[in-house]
């Protein structure tokens, strides 16, 4: 454990607890999308921002991990698939943690749609991956979300709830889920799920006050921070918008104070 510790210390900011993680794992899934293409100069925004870590595949980790100068956590994801794909929601294992401890990792990622057609196997798969972290000493990060032919609503807060108590009871140690759209039925998610809580970005947003809303009242209901993508590295000012984020996230700053970073 106590590497696993030291590890952690790395994606997570130490004085607040909480952690600023830019995904950037999308190629896979929708291509090579804005803000994804120049990988040097996103992961040198994110960073001058204030991002804790990056999250990305193995392929992608020479061409934008610490190729700035700056030193950031990096996550490496192990499942994947593509949005053009007849099975989207079925995530399969495309790396190792093996191969994350040679890319030099400090934590590993993995993604699970509860309610898809091959949630056993993608559990099937975190219970392995889970087993290979503690091992080796790696921290990992779950993805859940309930997707899949009987969620009519991914936002669903008893939905959402569940995604993530399965992922904490296969062995995250940190969850990735949606934000529920208020800070009360956040805070049972939040509740249910006993290690921390990271909100997603979602879909890309028009709004910098819906984002800095969400990111500051996901905190109130006891989150740990966020694991936001194209709201970040697809916004007009990326350091701007990372630094808004990171400043309520690491700082406590409120709404209002961290809009400053964009005018």
């Amino acid at each position: 454990m106590f590497g696993k510790n030291i590890r952690m210390e790395r994606i997570i900011d130490r004085k607040s607890g909480n952690a600023v993680v830019v995904p950037m794992d999308h190629g896979i899934s929708v291509g090579p999308i804005p803000g994804l293409v120049d990988m040097k100069g996103t992961v040198n925004d994110v960073v001058e921002g204030g991002a804790t870590a990056v999250l990305m595949h193995k392929g992608i980790v020479p061409q934008g991990h610490r190729t700035s100068g700056h030193d950031v956590g990096l996550i490496l994801h192990l499942s994947a698939s593509t949005d053009i794909g007849v099975s989207s929601n079925s995530k399969v294992l495309v790396a190792t943690v093996e191969e994350a401890l040679k890319l030099g990792a400090d934590a590993v990622s993995i993604h699970i749609n509860v309610g898809a057609e091959s949630e056993c196997q993608m559990m099937q798969d975190m219970g392995m991956v889970s087993r290979q972290c503690m091992e080796w000493g790696m921290p990992l990060i779950a993805m859940a979300y309930p997707r899949g032919p009987k969620i009519e609503n991914s936002f669903d807060p008893d939905a959402v709830a569940h995604a993530a108590r399965v992922a904490m009871e296969l062995g995250a140690d940190i969850v990735k889920c949606s934000y529920t759209g208020d800070i009360d039925s956040f805070r049972e998610v939040v509740r249910g799920t006993m290690v921390p809580v990271l909100i997603a970005g979602g879909p890309k947003m028009d709004s910098d006050m819906d984002i800095l809303n969400m990111v500051h009242d996901s905190l109130e209901a006891g989150g740990h921070g966020v694991s936001m993508g194209r709201n970040i590295f697809q916004h007009r000012n990326v350091r701007g918008i990372m630094s808004a984020v990171s400043d309520i996230v690491l700082n406590g700053a409120s709404v209002e104070e961290a809009a400053r970073h964009l005018r």
